[in-house]
């Protein structure tokens, strides 16, 4: 038997905000959204399959320690997209910068921070596709 990830839960400033950027970048849609743990609000943002629950606390929370130092900690997140070209360009007209572009059997890859810090891996396996610029 193999299980299969159903989502992720990260927490964020604004999940509304989050939400709309995921959904121009990635094609995702809104599955559900509306009250969570400890007075906050959830946004479940994904496909018809999977998903990333973005929650926002009642009140601000302290920026979190540097991830891949904190045991425990989110590293990044792994999308795979069709064409990393065109993903690319849609990351870039969110505001996102783009970094540490890679090619690897059997595809390519590059990442990007949002505005919450959250760390992103761009996946294509579509070896045909031009490199990202």
């Amino acid at each position: 038997m193999t299980a299969t990830l159903e989502h992720a839960n990260i927490t964020v400033a604004n999940p509304a905000e989050t939400a709309a950027w995921m959904t121009q970048v990635f094609g995702w849609h809104i599955r559900w959204q509306g009250d969570a743990k400890d007075n906050g609000h959830t946004i479940h943002i994904g496909s018809d399959t999977s998903y990333i629950a973005l929650y926002s606390p009642p009140s601000e929370v302290s920026d979190p320690p540097y991830s891949y130092t904190t045991r425990g900690a989110l590293n990044h997140l792994a999308v795979v997209v069709e064409d990393d070209a065109a993903t690319e360009k849609l990351v870039r007209e969110q505001g996102f910068k783009p970094i540490n572009h890679a090619d690897y059997e059997p595809g390519r890859r590059f990442y990007f921070n949002d505005d919450n810090g959250v760390e992103f891996e761009v996946v294509c396996y579509d070896t045909e596709d031009a490199n990202p610029a």
